[in-house]
């Protein structure tokens, strides 16, 4: 009954929507058919308070009353342009993660519960909550010691929650890759993947508490930015305790002019942060938006609430550098080559079309004033190009540009003079003499030396499980393919569960599946 009950539930969202006018929001006068009639009766399903308000009001509405989940998918949707658009994404990026607070009873017995101490034994005081989200709220705390730490504690039954709301989105994902061969390109069912294993890491807050440690030690040495430090002994999976911050919001734009800060300064600081977190070390924190972003008295950024990180194999940082590079001297056709060399575009297109492509993007950029020129407007414009060229989706590449979106936006703010190029150009300049130049050459040889040798190390293991794996199909070209009864009979009990259930759960989404399909894609 998962299934159906699964269905039931999309259904009801779809309903919720369509009442709060966010079908009825979307552009549907080009479409034909079904999709059509679905527009058009999700116009007369609207409802009248709703119909003066724009798309971004409707969305928030909406996702208010379906809950913390759909929040979380929201948002985890703004990160991916390229399955729900360019605007729709931006509308789902203005999504608030605020939600209501949970009594602090319930707090104190998750804590309790996760550490295994009474909460008098972990603070000499517990305060009621701060601020809360739709996976976790803060409480202000005190150690023994007098030190104050921020609390992040886990919502009750959120998990639950978003483990049955997730068979929903495993489903309409699904049906959405059958029923429309257009759509697979965007492969439906690892994006709700994708978004079931951010939702489960970002619920383990050790996990949290982790990435603000491994991010702490790659900035340990660097100027003007931090992270909280994490109390281990009280922190686990339910749990999160961490340093208190004092400092202003940088969304605060009067009081951080009103303690003396140089906004210009803090502008360069945060970008030059961001770049150095993603081209040395390859990670970064992903959810960069002026909430998360504190100034302290002496002008230190510290960046918190870690729940979304990204990452950036060497392989990605090293195409980053080389097509911003390439972009900065005008080489379209090196910029064009480094998207082969890398595996992104199929070479059955030809790199001089490509690279003629990619000059429509640079030369414009080439006429404007560098103040004028944005870093992540040239990623943008540069994804929606490869996609002509069949790119594949790059989930990693496309968070790194969703968040320098942000970190440019916060940068502007602060300084709407604001030179993006010239901040960037000692980071960058400097990855790419240590990474591009004779020094990387030798580190990529070094590194390949390494990796024969650990080849050479599992040589005799790899030679025997060739010759096990060569028996083994010696033995099924003579035999044929054997299955024991256990296997066979839990074929068959699962076949027919699918029956049951699964056929019904597909014919009873199947109308609206297709409407939603059309409506999203």
């Amino acid at each position: 009954m998962s299934s159906f009950g699964a269905a039931l539930r999309l259904i009801r969202a779809g309903w919720i929507m369509a009442r709060e006018g966010v079908f009825a929001a979307l552009p549907g006068e080009e479409l034909v058919g079904l999709p059509k009639l679905g527009w058009r009766i999700s116009r007369i399903l609207t409802r009248w308070r709703v119909r003066g308000r724009d798309r971004g009001e409707r969305l928030s509405d909406a996702v208010a009353r379906l809950g913390p989940s759909y929040v979380k998918l929201g948002q985890f949707l703004a990160t991916r342009p390229d399955v729900v658009g360019s605007e729709i994404s931006r509308d789902l990026a203005k999504l608030q993660d605020r939600m209501a607070t949970f009594p602090t009873t319930q707090a104190v017995k998750q804590i309790e519960g996760s550490l295994g101490l009474p909460i008098t034994a972990l603070y000499s005081e517990f305060g009621e909550p701060v601020a809360a989200a739709s996976i976790a709220q803060v409480h202000p705390a005190r150690l023994g010691d007098d030190r104050r730490v921020a609390v992040k504690v886990i919502r009750p039954g959120v998990r639950h929650q978003f483990l049955r709301d997730l068979e929903s989105y495993f489903l309409a994902a699904g049906t959405i890759e059958r029923l429309i061969p257009a759509t697979r390109r965007l492969r439906p069912v690892e994006v709700a993947r994708t978004l079931a294993q951010t939702t489960r890491v970002e619920m383990d807050l050790r996990l949290e508490a982790a990435a603000l440690s491994e991010l702490a030690q790659n900035t340990l040495n660097d100027p003007g930015f931090r992270v909280p430090y994490v109390d281990w002994e009280r922190t686990g999976r339910d749990v999160l305790t961490m340093e208190w911050i004092d400092g202003i919001k940088m969304n605060d734009i009067e009081g951080l002019c009103a303690a003396g800060h140089d906004l210009p300064k803090l502008a360069t600081n945060l970008v030059q942060s961001f770049l150095r977190h993603t081209l040395r070390d390859g990670f970064f924190h992903a959810d960069m938006h002026p909430g998360n972003l504190f100034v302290e008295s002496d002008g230190t950024i510290v960046g918190v609430d870690l729940g979304i990180t990204g990452r950036l194999g060497k392989k990605e940082r090293r195409f980053l550098a080389e097509i911003l590079y390439g972009f900065i001297t005008r080489d379209y056709h090196r910029t064009a080559e480094v998207h082969y060399e890398a595996g992104y575009v199929p070479r059955t297109h030809s790199v001089d079309a490509f690279a003629q492509a990619i000059r429509a993007i640079g030369e414009p950029i080439h006429g404007q004033s560098a103040e004028t020129i944005s870093m992540a407007r040239l990623l943008t414009l540069l994804f929606e190009v490869t996609e002509l060229f069949d790119m594949e989706t790059r989930p990693e590449l496309l968070m790194l540009q969703k968040t320098m979106v942000v970190v440019e936006g916060v940068a502007r703010t602060l300084d709407p003079a604001f030179n993006m190029w010239k901040t960037s150009e000692p980071v960058v300049g400097d990855w790419i003499r240590n990474n591009l130049g004779p020094r990387g050459i030798m580190e990529d040889a070094r590194e390949g030396v390494s990796a024969l040798v650990s080849l050479m190390r599992q040589a005799p293991e790899l030679a025997a499980r060739t010759e096990r794996l060569t028996r083994e199909i010696d033995d099924m070209a003579e035999h044929g393919l054997r299955l024991d009864a256990q296997t066979t009979r839990a074929i068959g009990k699962a076949e027919a569960r699918a029956t049951r259930s699964g056929r019904i759960a597909l014919w009873v989404i199947a109308g609206v599946g297709v409407y939603l399909a059309w409506i999203v894609s």
